[in-house]
């Protein structure tokens, strides 16, 4: 901390800030709206297209669709890619429910496997030693703004017939050896919630592929199995990206290489004040990856008592996720217990989400930092 800096009572750090990121995209966002409420073209329609077009290109594919939320992209792109009732579909054991929600709600099969202890990304071992004849999907989940190890993955699903449908909800903008991750598979899903690096003004998600048949099924089963009007040659569903969404995002979308850069940035800055605290595990990036921070997530022991300490001191730090997918309520029935997936049980005890977003200051991070050193310590906060 900067030298006669002190903390304050009142002082408060959030985890993340909205608020600011709005404030940049204000002035064109509004005027944006004001042509689509004057238009009333609610609905799909040209801004939604362009959207659509410029998130494909930002990527580097051939297809966006965009849809009604993110667990629902995860969804239709596992159907688009052809899975069905009673397959099997791989994925990391840590990670967000709807991840396995996406494959339940088809009637497949979520197959959680451990993570790899350094990175908390699927581990490709793990991965290959579940697979079974019934194996039609694997999921990597590009946790924390890091990309998986999508390469690993690729031989392992060829072997068995699978296909790559990636989690790229928090990882827009991230690339693994210069691709961009949600375009190393076969399809990918991502979310656009409000906190995302990425983030609409309420729920959006988007499927991404460049494979033009996986497009256009996505597109026909997100808009009730059809693709002109009355005629439903499939049962679908409603999951629709409307114009009000498509016009915060494609607004943010061109403040998001900025926005990570600033991410990139402060998560720099945070592995300098924090470098030297006994008993912290600092993330690290994985060699070929360009992380974009949609978390900072550090180990620490005793976290439960930390992370009350640090909001006592007014830091909004998190956890995620502090539940397995295998030990939640959700997913008992499956039959697993403590101690089948041990890297991410150990993991789960010990992760802490520091506050990050692009406009986070260094005067906040020092902040963040002289009260996390406090509370290790033991010291007063």
């Amino acid at each position: 901390m900067s030298a006669g800096m002190e903390i304050r009572a009142d002082a408060s750090v959030p985890l993340v800030d909205l608020a600011a990121q709005q404030a940049d995209v204000h002035d064109e966002v509004m005027a944006e709206l004001a042509d689509v409420f004057t238009s009333a073209s609610f609905i799909g329609g040209p801004v939604v297209a362009r959207f659509e077009a410029a998130y494909a290109a930002f990527l580097g594919a051939s297809h966006c669709v965009g849809v009604a939320n993110g667990t629902d992209a995860l969804e239709l792109a596992l159907r688009g890619a052809g899975v069905g009732p009673g397959d099997e579909v791989i994925l990391p054991v840590n990670t967000f429910i709807a991840t396995a929600e996406a494959a339940s709600r088809i009637g497949a099969v979520p197959v959680p496997v451990d993570v790899d202890p350094q990175y908390l990304l699927i581990d490709p071992e793990a991965a290959a030693a579940a697979v079974t004849p019934r194996t039609r999907a694997i999921v990597p989940v590009h946790l924390f703004g890091q990309t998986a190890f999508v390469e690993r993955l690729i031989p392992v699903a060829s072997a068995c017939g699978a296909v790559i449908v990636e989690d790229a909800a928090q990882s827009q903008g991230a690339t693994r050896f210069g691709r961009s991750a949600g375009t190393l598979g076969l399809a990918a899903g991502t979310s656009f919630y409000p906190g995302k690096n990425l983030g609409a003004a309420g729920d959006a998600g988007a499927v991404v592929t460049s494979d033009g048949e996986v497009a256009a099924r996505v597109r026909m089963l997100s808009s009730h199995g059809s693709l002109q009007k009355y005629v439903h040659d499939a049962v679908g569903f409603n999951s629709r990206l409307d114009a009000v969404q498509a016009v915060v995002l494609k607004a943010k979308l061109a403040k998001l290489p900025v926005w990570n850069a600033l991410r990139r940035a402060a998560a720099e800055r945070y592995s300098e004040l924090l470098s030297d605290v006994p008993g912290l595990e600092l993330p690290r990036e994985a060699p070929g990856n360009t992380d974009v921070w949609h978390l900072y997530v550090v180990r620490v022991p005793e976290r439960d008592a930390l992370l009350s300490a640090l909001h006592a001191a007014g830091i909004q730090a998190g956890v995620h996720y502090p539940v397995p997918l295998h030990l939640s309520g959700a997913y008992a029935a499956r039959g697993f217990t403590l101690g089948s997936f041990p890297v991410a049980e150990a993991a789960a005890g010990r992760i802490l989400s520091l506050p990050l977003f692009p406009h986070i200051t260094a005067v906040q991070q020092e902040m963040v930092a002289e009260a996390l050193r406090g509370a290790m310590d033991g010291k007063p906060l």
